[in-house]
Order: structure tokens, then sequence, then C-alpha cells
């Protein structure tokens, strides 16, 4: 039986952030952390903020590259430069 390569249009996007796997994540990593009431939601957007500024990163190196699709390099590139910037 062949694995399935396209991802059936009926899947629904969850609107939520998935705050019981986060704070389990949390408490298993450092159960000693004491977050506050919304501070997993504070999480869950910086990861997806990193998430969209690696996109846009890893578009603007395709481009550069002329190239059309994005490689893994273009990603990496991308990661190093992102997260060169964020240390301050």
């Amino acid at each position: 039986m062949a694995l399935r390569t396209t991802v059936s249009q009926r899947k629904q996007i969850r609107r939520k952030a998935p705050r019981g796997f986060l704070k389990r994540v949390f408490k298993r990593q450092k159960p000693h952390l004491r977050l506050e009431a919304r501070g997993d939601l504070l999480v869950h957007l910086n990861c997806l903020l990193f998430v969209h500024r690696l996109a846009e990163e890893s578009r603007t190196n395709a481009c550069e590259n002329k190239c059309g699709i994005i490689n893994k390099d273009h990603v990496l590139a991308a990661a190093k430069v992102i997260i060169k910037k964020s240390r301050g």
C-alpha cells in the first residue's frame, strides 16, 4: 500500500494554539519553571513569528540565486541570518 503524497483538501487548519501540548512540554523540560497564565501563548506566537521570518528570508535567498524552488541550503542560510539578528 503506497503512502499518499497529497494532503486532503478537507483537512481543517487549526485556529487555536495547542496549549495542552505546550504546557506538557514545558513541564517535562523545565518542571521548576513557573509561567504566567498566558505565557504559553507568547511562546507559541514567538515560534510562529520565527517560522514566518524564516520563510521570507528563505524565499529571498532562493530569488537571489534565481531558483524557483526553496532548497535546504536556502533555509539553512536563512536560519543563520535570523538567529544572528535575534541575538542582537
